[in-house]
């Protein structure tokens, strides 16, 4: 239905793995480079494991599209609890054994003439086994004995077991498996997909089947698809299927986060799979129209910190001059009349009230408070005159003590380079 509504010429997420879907994530990609290992060492068993949905199935469908099928002999079997003997039948079958009638001795010569035969044809035998988890010990068992077969020092068959993450556990923590485990020469488990793996495995889905950018889905959407599915293959498209359907039910072209917490809120208690933390997914796609507010709201905090922006106020520009005064009107006759003499100026006790906040000095308090005073009482504007002209008093009375200062250094260079000179100038 909702390929038909957005011009799609298939459904990109249907549920039965097709090679033409195959999207390379991390994951996938380093279980190929297990199972090309494998090929190249031709024997000895290869163990993926991965969780219901996680590929499993598709990356054994990719595998078959890349062999060549005129050097390998594959046989598939997807196991549901066979038995041994079923299972040998099976392994008969895929080598074009009659097997009707045999018993379990026979079954295995013949298994084993088949081997031979495929063999002299050029070609290598590969048995892959699906859902591994489900065999008994005694069908695993007869998996290892079929790996002895040999000719001229070569192995006739190679097996490939695909299972869920159990058959990991069986297979290291059971004492019966312990020859099998021996003979495996590369294990692998396929893990989700990472959540900036989400967006470009979907695009690829929709390519595939001739997706033009409809629906467009907001990157808070893919967000939100991978909380839902945390990322397993099968559950994702199964949640983005049904995303698609309820875009083409609403008729929107563009999907977001809220669409697809619909949508979980909607399935949720029939997909065990989907998980409905994807619902306040919504609530961070409508984050922005909180920001908004939020934004405004330190917009003005900015005039409030710096307080000539506001104009009504009158009272406040007469202050801000008194606060810039003090330290600024001090530093330029010291810096343009004595910089040789800057470090002694930093360092000596008398340089230091000229600065705001001086805490050796008690009289810069009273300075300070005049600075605070005015903003609320506009007409202490004489008073402020009055404690400016102090200030420049006191500012010429520091000048003129580093003249003398200066001066007293002066002749202390000029004159015998004595040690003396520089105690009066500590007492002074």
């Amino acid at each position: 239905m909702y390929d038909d509504h957005y011009g799609l010429t298939g459904r990109p997420f249907q549920l039965t793995p097709d090679p033409r879907f195959w999207f390379d994530t991390a994951t996938h990609r380093k279980a190929m480079a297990y199972l090309g290992y494998g090929l190249a060492q031709g024997e000895g068993f290869i163990v993926i494991t991965g969780d219901v949905g996680a590929g499993k199935t598709t990356l054994v469908g990719h595998l078959m599209d890349t062999i060549d099928p005129t050097r390998l002999h594959v046989i598939k079997i997807v196991s549901t609890q066979i038995e041994a003997d079923d299972l040998l039948r099976m392994v008969a079958t895929g080598l074009d054994v009659d097997s009707a009638g045999l018993t379990k001795a026979q079954l295995l010569v013949a298994i084993e003439r088949g081997l031979h035969a495929t063999a002299r044809a050029g070609r290598r035998t590969l048995l892959i086994v699906d859902e591994a988890q489900a065999l008994p010990v005694s069908s695993l068992e007869e998996l290892r004995m079929l790996s002895n077969f040999q000719t001229g020092g070569h192995a006739l068959l190679q097996i490939f077991l695909l299972g869920q993450p159990e058959f990991r556990e069986r297979l290291h923590g059971s004492d019966r498996l312990e020859q099998l485990r021996q003979r495996v020469i590369a294990m692998h488990h396929l893990d989700p997909m990472e959540p900036e793996e989400v967006e470009p495995y979907m695009r690829h889905r929709l390519s595939v089947v001739g997706w033009q950018e409809r629906p467009h889905f907001t990157p808070d959407a893919f967000a939100a698809l991978y909380s839902g599915s945390d990322g397993v293959p099968r559950r994702l498209n199964q949640l983005a299927g049904r995303v698609m359907l309820y875009g083409a039910i609403e008729r929107i072209d563009t999907i977001d986060a809220r669409a697809v917490a619909a949508v979980v809120a909607d399935i949720a208690g029939d997909m065990p799979g989907v998980k409905p933390i994807v619902v306040p997914e919504a609530a961070v796609a409508a984050a922005p129209a909180v920001e908004q507010p939020i934004s405004e709201v330190a917009a003005p905090d900015e005039p409030v910190a710096s307080s000539p922006p506001p104009p009504a106020p009158e009272p406040e520009p007469g202050p801000l001059p008194i606060s810039i005064l003090p330290p600024t009107a001090p530093p330029r006759p010291i810096r343009a009349l004595h910089e040789e003499a800057a470090a002694v100026v930093e360092a000596h006790p008398t340089v230091a009230p000229p600065e705001p906040e001086p805490k050796p000095e008690p009289e810069p308090e009273p300075i300070v408070m005049a600075v605070e005073e005015p903003v609320p009482a506009p007409d202490a504007a004489a008073d402020v005159a009055t404690r400016i002209a102090a200030l420049e008093a006191r500012v010429d009375e520091q000048d003129v003590a580093l003249r003398r200062v200066l001066k007293l250094l002066v002749d202390w260079a000029e004159g015998e380079h004595s040690a003396a000179p520089p105690l009066p100038i500590a007492r002074d």
